[in-house]
């Protein structure tokens, strides 16, 4: 037993006047209860209880010592009911982490949404395009964008983040658009260098044709914004997120190539570095997440048109 429950135990005895009653509460023999007050005494040097025939009284000091820990045993039953009210409720800081791409165009319009239902949050999204480590950095909540491997960290499953291939309707005047993953060779290429292989495009048609190809053009970029901001340029073909894509394909400055062929699509994970112990205003926001991404979600996304 440790020390809060000696308090908690030494109250119940005074209180009942029997080390017997007490022991009972706490689920202990008599004699543990007994041997446990009577080391607490041992340790202060001092007597607390007069033991008699008719029960047990606090001694002078005693009574002083049960005032004491019943200040206590109130300090920590309102920490605990604070604790609880704040597991209970969304509020205190948020930190969230995500690529800066997804993070300006989808991420910040949904938390902003969320934090409009959830009044007493405050949320610091960061956005980087860098691995971070998310206990180093302090951040509850990763937004990352691929299979994820093991590890300690905890993770659940938001959606699918579905590619695609697209061109100014001005280039694809000049350059007929490619009807095949192999006709993409005679064109230029707007690469994106993080993913997607980088220079080589895969594409996939009817689950059983899978075709990769080199690509090469004059214009790559680690930042997906410019990418986008070069494709509506005319400069070449480009692959990006549906979600980058879509507003310029609604407004006819881009048009999707080769439909008939696929690209590979990401999975979308919210991550965590304490799958144990969840708090609810990380529960919550994922549950809100998980919402958001249902169906072509990105259909939903309102964007700048050059950014």
């Amino acid at each position: 037993m440790d020390r809060v429950q000696g308090i908690s135990l030494f109250i119940r005895v005074v209180e009942t006047g029997s080390f017997s009653k007490a022991a009972e509460d706490f689920g202990i023999t008599q004699p543990t209860a007994t041997k446990f007050v009577a080391s607490m005494e041992k340790r202060l040097g001092t007597l607390l209880l007069h033991r008699s025939t008719r029960g047990v009284t606090p001694t002078e000091i005693g009574k002083i010592y049960y005032e004491k820990c019943k200040g206590i045993a109130r300090e920590i039953e309102e920490a605990d009911d604070l604790a609880s009210l704040m597991q209970s409720k969304v509020r205190g800081k948020l930190t969230v982490s995500s690529s800066v791409a997804f993070g300006r165009r989808v991420l910040m319009p949904s938390i902003l949404k969320f934090m409009d239902h959830h009044p007493d949050l405050e949320v610091n999204l960061n956005m980087d395009d860098r691995y971070i480590n998310l206990v180093e950095q302090g951040v509850d909540l990763a937004i990352r964008m691929r299979r994820l491997p093991d590890s300690s960290l905890g993770s659940r499953f938001l959606g699918l983040n579905p590619w695609v291939l697209v061109a100014n309707p001005k280039y694809l005047k000049e350059h007929p658009a490619p009807k095949h993953p192999e006709d993409i060779r005679h064109h230029q290429a707007l690469i994106y260098t993080t993913v997607q292989g980088d220079h080589r495009w895969s594409f996939t048609k009817e689950a059983d044709k899978n075709e990769t190809i080199e690509v090469k053009g004059p214009f790559t970029s680690n930042n997906l914004s410019s990418i986008l901001a070069a494709a509506r340029a005319g400069m070449g073909l480009a692959v990006v997120p549906w979600y980058m894509a879509h507003q310029s394909v609604k407004d006819k400055v881009l048009k999707p190539v080769m439909e008939d062929w696929s690209l590979p699509t990401q999975e979308m994970h919210a991550v965590f570095s304490s799958p144990k112990h969840l708090p609810t205003k990380v529960s919550q926001c994922i549950d809100w997440l998980q919402g958001q991404f249902k169906g072509e979600w990105w259909k939903g996304i309102e964007t700048g048109k050059s950014e």
